[in-house]
């Protein structure tokens, strides 16, 4: 069992931690996004689950916006573009199964 504290994890900005990968099984990884800041219109391969753990995030998706504080959890199927900016310091778990999803490149980082 591996276990962590979202709260208690030392994750700079710009600088998201893995947390846990495994290939055929699913990547976990902790984000802390400055107020202001975003995650710019992108994709992944996979299934992705992004939970705010603390702050406050929009969601920019297909010209439309969706907000969420803490305990906020979205769902991205694979290749559905979307834009994450924070409205306030947050902190947020990333979780992407199946790791790696059909196309991703094994050398991705973060």
């Amino acid at each position: 069992m591996e276990t962590w504290n979202i709260s208690d994890l030392d994750v700079p900005p710009h600088k998201p931690a893995v947390l846990h990968s495994e290939v055929g099984g699913a990547r976990a990884i902790a984000i802390h996004l400055p107020a202001g800041e975003a995650l710019k219109d992108h994709e992944v391969h996979e299934h992705a689950f992004l939970h705010v753990h603390d702050g406050e995030v929009e969601i920019g998706q297909n010209g439309e916006t969706t907000k969420g504080g803490a305990g906020f959890l979205a769902y991205f199927a694979p290749h559905e573009r979307h834009e994450v900016r924070a409205t306030a310091d947050s902190r947020m778990l990333l979780i992407l199964a199946p790791w790696p999803g059909e196309g991703r490149d094994l050398d991705f980082n973060a």
